[in-house]
């Protein structure tokens, strides 16, 4: 019977549904694993080769979990929400909702071709109401939430509220955007809006001014990764910094508990590296710095407060308020100027571009360890919102500092002994302390004069010169404490979440406006599901299209939505404008995979319980800072409610490489339209071109599908080599525009599904980026019909037989189950393809059919190919899924070699081989090898000076 993987596969996935194969639920008798893939935002122009890869990979591990008898979760479904469906719709007026269903079946369609075992009864989609009910949910159990930083965990904002009518806030320490100090009185004292107002401080979902990177043409609030070199990556619009009031998540409130989650989880040293610098804890200190000639003070943190007597000038973030304050009228024009400029660049831009910018505010600042007036600079290296938005600039000991200085012309003071500062800036992490001085009478006066108050601050009894660094870090943080310079701080370079878009196709916030301030709408009443707009831009008034919302205000007393002109401001309010970002959905979807059709709970506290967390989550390193941190804080967020079982949602992250595209090109003799070979190139004048490589095999153009692929070629002609059109190649990424994207339907189409999920296997390392290239996937196609042969003649001859195996086909069947559970556990799947090869290679030479390998090699051979396994499984008699065969051991007594090969070398040149038992003794190896006939011819006529054994390897006989 021929190999008709179309006929087969078909079966197969027809089986698949409807036996239920795949869907799975609670099983107390049997140890669960949930494998959980990044979900997919579902785009116009559906699946490449390249999306499949991480998915494949997992399925791989699912379908091994299950044969060892695990209960295997893996849930498939849709980041629905997203920009670009908004885009099309503004384009074309075509209901976002409309272009996502569509391309969610586009999705699926081509998903099932691939043959993965998701559960698909447990499909979610961000944008279904069912779900984001969940979403606004969780946003609302925020609002009415703050963190105690004595308990570390979040807890009701009512306690606060009853805390701060006997209280005020004295001695409270939580999670707060500003300190602030009242009285139980003065609390008591406030007006409702007010009392909102002071508890806003603490929410752990709530409304603050931030600076965000804002695209006037979309209309919204963009992430950082969404912008690129100033403009956004949607469209290329232009991007600026803008002070907004958005919703905001403090998720830099679990930051320590954020990274030391991160010595629970099986995750790669470099992605946790990734992580730990994104939170970026640093411990320092708080100092106070008074601007001369002004009552003002400002605070700076600095890890290194022992290099104050180094300090040369201050340099303020251009968002931070104290600019205005400090800048004077005469440099005026030149701050404007500046603070325009770097309105256009994002803080990632800025972080990452070296140029030296700043302009001088005209103002001094005093140093309240040596009285003296240092200039205040603004510059873009500095960012508000890290630390306090403002520095003081030691540039002896700190590259970017010290770059500024060179640029400007600023002093540069070395603090340790011997280091050259005349090139670039010293690593001040060990040495020798110098040039911190105690206070002279000389500089008393100059204290008095610039005022500071040398007695209060006591400035005349800090000597820090011949301390090591570290002492002198230890005695100057203990110096700024005793002499209220300031406070010992620990401080993260973790900013709180901006969690509000000013689009329309995002999960609306379940929000009405009282007064000014934000309400929750009932829990009772969610989802509050996304209204119907007449337009998908901003209105005219530069309101997000929610503002088009003609039904968009809430009644508070029917508990419902209504028309905008019943809104009175009493019983009838409006609803929030703003929707949801991207993250939100993605941020405990795992869980709801849990139990998807619960319609009382996010989750079943059992069925919680039950499956805990994933085991094994596959996704790209892209989400490293975005994704992965804010699906962490959220589940511990839901962990802190006693809603997810489990703290870490992720116990073990695999990232997956990119599969680039191989790029073919033509060549275009110039001025004409005749087209040379790769190798006739160099005799003419040519002009490279991007060619369709779904119309080149194995780098030869079908010169006739090439004509059809545009009108322009119509009538092109061909000098061709050897009767063929060679093209030229190159590894580029995998895009429309240099057409390389290869469609898994194609490859499904000529190939099969089974060749395609191991052909990207055996590309390589899982997670390493590798390019696509077809000249291989034909030798993977020829494995599987060998495999097939094995069962099949090519007359349609079945082969399988009862006889008992020998020796050495279980050698070679029990080699590659060794090998391949081994590989699996690693994700090294591509070696385990090789061992298949070889496997199979040695059976057909022993021409072996013995149903007793055959079973345990179509078992092993299932995760990687399971449509052929399936078909091959029941072929052999066997009833039910090989889904739910048991994956095989293997035996160490069949891999034990009873005979060794020895090489039979002279004067160190092998000559021939022998072979010997392997528990052989060295004289009897040698005896043999001396008495056999080659030997006697090569010694023939020599003198034999020794004979050397090497235990199972070589026998050398060294003769003259």
């Amino acid at each position: 019977m021929e190999y008709n993987f179309r006929e087969i596969e078909k079966k197969w996935q027809k089986r698949w549904v409807e036996n239920k194969t795949y869907q799975v639920t609670e099983d107390e008798t049997k140890q669960k694993y949930y494998v959980l893939n990044m979900f997919p935002y579902p785009s116009g122009a559906g699946l490449h080769v390249g999306h499949p890869l991480g998915y494949i990979a997992s399925d791989i591990y699912a379908r091994y979990k299950r044969l060892q008898g695990f209960n295997v979760l893996n849930p498939m479904g849709y980041d629905a929400y997203g920009l670009p469906a908004e885009q099309y719709a503004i384009q074309t007026g075509q209901h976002p909702a409309i272009t996502t269903v569509n391309n969610i079946n586009r999705y699926r369609e081509q998903l099932d071709k691939i043959g993965f075992s998701f559960d698909w009864n447990r499909e979610i989609r961000t944008c279904d109401p069912e779900y984001y009910h969940w979403t606004q949910w969780a946003f609302q159990k925020m609002f009415n939430s703050y963190y105690c930083n004595d308990e570390k965990q979040a807890r009701p904002i009512e306690e606060l509220t009853e805390a701060f009518a006997k209280y005020g806030n004295e001695g409270l320490n939580a999670a707060c955007s500003e300190e602030l100090r009242f009285t139980a009185d003065e609390w008591n004292a406030m007006s409702e809006k007010e009392q909102q107002e002071v508890l806003m401080n603490y929410r752990i979902a709530y409304l603050g001014e931030t600076m965000v990177n804002w695209c006037p043409q979309l209309g919204t609030v963009l992430a950082n990764d969404e912008v690129v070199d100033g403009v956004s990556e949607r469209g290329g619009f232009p991007v600026v910094q803008k002070k907004m009031r958005q919703w905001c998540l403090r998720v830099s409130a679990y930051a320590q508990r954020l990274l030391d989650g991160l010595d629970t989880i099986d995750w790669t040293e470099s992605l946790k590296e990734t992580q730990k610098n994104w939170i970026g804890r640093s411990e320092g200190a708080e100092i106070q710095f008074k601007v001369k000639d002004s009552d003002l003070e400002f605070t700076i943190f600095t890890t290194r407060a022992d290099t104050m007597f180094g300090v040369t000038f201050m340099v303020l973030a251009p968002e931070s308020e104290l600019v205005a304050q400090v800048t004077t009228p005469e440099q005026k024009d030149d701050v404007d100027a500046y603070l325009e400029r770097t309105k256009k660049r994002t803080e990632r831009e800025r972080i990452s571009d070296r140029s030296v910018t700043g302009v001088f505010s005209g103002s001094y600042a005093v140093n309240p360890f040596t009285g003296e007036a240092v200039p205040i600079w603004i510059s873009d290296y500095v960012l508000a919102g890290y630390g306090t938005g403002a520095i003081m600039a030691v540039p002896a000991h700190d590259s970017r500092d010290y770059a500024f200085a060179k640029h400007f012309g600023l002093p540069i003071v070395p603090l340790v002994e011997g280091c050259d500062v005349s090139e670039e800036s010293f690593d001040a992490k060990e040495g020798i302390v110098c040039n911190s001085p105690i206070i002279n009478e000389e500089l008393r006066m100059k204290n008095e004069e610039s005022g500071c108050d040398v007695e209060a601050n006591g400035n005349s009894s800090l000597n820090l010169n011949g301390l090591t660094i570290k002492e002198a870090i230890a005695t100057t943080k203990k110096y700024v404490k005793e002499h209220n310079l300031g406070r010992v701080k620990v401080n993260f370079r973790l900013r709180d979440a901006i969690f509000s878009r000013q689009r329309y196709w995002g999960e609306p916030f379940p929000v009405y406006y009282k007064d000014g301030m934000p309400y929750m709408i009932d829990e009772s009443c969610l989802p509050l599901e996304l209204p119907e707009v007449a337009k998908f831009l901003p209105t005219e008034t530069g309101e997000p299209p929610l503002g088009h919302a003609a039904k968009w205000a809430w009644d508070t007393a029917n508990k419902c939505v209504v028309d905008n002109n019943k809104i009175d401001n009493i019983t009838v309010f409006p609803l929030e404008l703003n929707t949801m970002p991207g993250f939100a959905g993605s941020s405990a979807y795992y869980l709801r995979y849990m139990d998807p059709r619960n319609h009382t709970a996010l989750v079943d506290k059992k069925v919680d319980e039950y499956w805990r967390n994933v085991d094994l989550y596959v996704g790209g390193t892209e989400h490293a800072t975005g994704h992965l941190i804010y699906s962490r804080f959220w589940n511990k967020f839901l962990y802190d409610l006693g809603i997810s079982a489990v703290e870490e949602p992720f116990q073990k992250l695999v990232n997956q490489g990119m599969i680039q595209g191989r790029s073919n090109f033509v060549y275009r003799i110039k001025d004409t339209n005749t087209f040379v070979s790769l190798n006739l190139k160099d005799q003419y004048d040519t002009t490279p071109l991007h060619v369709d490589v779904n119309i080149v095999s194995n780098d030869v153009l079908d010169t006739e599908a090439f004509k059809a692929w545009r009108p322009e070629y119509e009538t092109a002609e061909f000098i061709l080599e050897d009767g063929k059109y060679i093209c030229g190649w190159a590894v580029e990424k995998m895009s429309k525009s240099m057409f390389n994207v290869v469609n898994p339907d194609m490859i499904v189409e000529k190939y099969g599904a089974d060749t395609l999920r191991m052909y990207e296997m055996f590309l390589g390392p899982v997670e390493q980026s590798k390019p696509w290239d077809t000249n291989g996937i034909d030798g993977v196609h020829r494995f599987i019909k060998k495999f097939w042969s094995l069962f099949y003649d090519r007359n349609d001859n079945y082969l399988v037989t009862d006889e008992p195996a020998n020796k050495e086909e279980l050698k070679s069947l029990h080699k590659l189950i060794k090998k391949v559970t081994g590989d699996i556990e690693q994700f090294s799947y591509n070696t385990s393809i090789s061992a298949f090869m070889i496997c199979v290679n040695e059976l057909f030479a022993m021409k072996c059919s013995k149903k007793e390998i055959l079973n345990q090699l179509t078992v092993t051979l299932a995760p990687f190919a399971p449509h052929v396994c399936e078909e091959l499984w029941e072929t052999l008699g066997n009833t039910g899924s090989v889904c739910d065969a048991q994956w095989p051991a293997y035996n160490e007594e069949y891999l034990v070699e009873n005979t060794m090969n020895y090489t039979i070398s002279f004067n160190g040149k092998a000559r021939f081989n022998m072979e010997f038992p392997a528990d052989a003794a060295s004289n009897v190896i040698q005896e043999t090898v001396l008495a056999d006939e080659r030997s006697i011819k090569w010694i023939d006529g020599k003198n034999i000076v020794k004979v050397i054994v090497v235990p199972k390897k070589i026998v050398n006989i060294v003769i003259k």
